[in-house]
């Protein structure tokens, strides 16, 4: 019997880490940082997107600084630049949730593991983007904090990885960082906002606790 209730607590305590990271990751999420704006030196305008679980960072392709946009592969015809970090395994071996296997998650949730930065080019704004606005310096800190995020090679460039792409509009780049269940592809889009003076949540691994921040 002694042996039953050890193992009888030992499966309440493994249940009990995923409810606790949930509940400490809405509460977080509810907390608010830079909070405070000066609405009349806002000038510009980003916006957030999701495909329901993962956020990109999409930037008007004339607010890229030349920093930021020196290096990328993009076509001229695009009119948005979409920003998304992540799991490289994620990204490159699990496209769809269909493709998901507990040992892919399990590897990006617990493990280092290696990390690429997703751009996509986009010729038309979609109407279901949030959007944001901006100061001069809140442009120039985010355009920053996306260039930050790029692993450079030997020579200061960014590195493709060709041939990557999920169609003929997206790319993969090498990131610096390494995915975890604290540092998700969220987590990344809200500390963009963090470190920008940007409305932002106190940590969030959602999609939703930053695009609510502006609803």
């Amino acid at each position: 019997m002694k042996v039953i209730k050890k193992i009888g607590k030992l499966i309440l305590y493994v249940l009990s880490i995923p409810v606790l990271y949930i509940v400490v990751s809405l509460l977080l999420s509810l907390i608010t940082v830079n909070s405070l704006k000066n609405k009349s030196s806002e000038k510009h305008k980003v916006y957030l997107s999701t495909n329901g679980v993962h956020l990109d960072i999409v930037l008007p392709l004339s607010e890229v600084s030349d920093e930021l946009l020196d290096g990328l592969k993009v076509n001229s015809e695009s009119t948005f630049l979409a920003f998304g970090w992540g799991d490289e395994n994620f990204y490159l071996n699990t496209p769809t949730w269909g493709d998901l296997t507990f040992k892919n998650a399990f590897n990006a949730a617990f493990l280092d593991s290696n990390t690429l930065m997703h751009i996509t080019e986009i010729k038309r704004q979609n109407q279901n983007w949030t959007t944001v606005d901006l100061t001069d310096e809140q442009l120039r800190d985010l355009n920053n904090y996306i260039l930050n995020s790029f692993k450079l090679d030997s020579n200061g460039k960014k590195v493709l990885l060709n041939g990557k792409g999920y169609g003929y509009h997206d790319n993969f780049y090498e990131a610096v960082g390494s995915y975890s269940c604290l540092k998700t592809c969220n987590s990344w889009a809200n500390s963009a906002f963090k470190k920008s003076n940007l409305k932002a949540c106190l940590w969030t691994p959602f999609d939703f606790g930053l695009i609510n921040k502006y609803k």
